[in-house]
Order: C-alpha cells, then structure tokens, then sequence
C-alpha cells in the first residue's frame, strides 16, 4: 500500500504526464517540425518509465517482501518476474 503522500506524488507525475501528452496533440495539429514532437515523445516515454519503476519498487519492497515473509515468495517472484519482463519489452 501506498501512502496518501506517495499516492499524491504519483498521481501529480501522471497529470503532469498527461498534460504533456496533450501538448504534443497540439504540436501535431500546429504541424510542429517533427523532431520537436518526438522529442517531447521521448520526454513523455522516459517520464512513464520513471513511474513504473518507482510502482515496481514499491510492489517488491511491499506486496513481494510481504508475500516472501508469509511463505508465499514463490508466487510473488514468480509473478513480479512476468512483469518485469512486461515492463522491460517497452
């Protein structure tokens, strides 16, 4: 579980994301040149994977660290392998 802080923190980077997500809408309906659009895209990209390490973090030092003290570490590694090897193919 989340605290209501990092709760915060995450959600703030989201619509932060978002709102640069929105941006390039933009940029692309002003025909912006186009190595300006994708280096927006990159910032956008690098910025979501900034997220989903720190989500994954969270899970392991959390759910899986949890799971591995109750005796069920088997499934929860087995289960944060999957997604790692989800997050890693993007």
């Amino acid at each position: 579980m989340r605290s209501d802080e990092e709760k915060k923190e995450l959600i703030h980077r989201l619509k932060r994301i978002e709102g640069q997500v929105r941006g390039i809408q933009r940029m692309v309906e002003d025909d912006r040149y186009c190595v300006d659009v994708l280096v927006q895209l990159s910032a956008i990209s690098a910025a979501l994977k900034k997220v989903g390490y720190n989500l994954l973090e969270d899970h392991t030092r959390g759910c899986v660290s949890s799971a591995v003290a109750n005796g069920d570490g088997d499934a929860a590694i087995n289960e944060l392998m999957k997604v790692i090897q989800q997050f890693s193919k993007s």
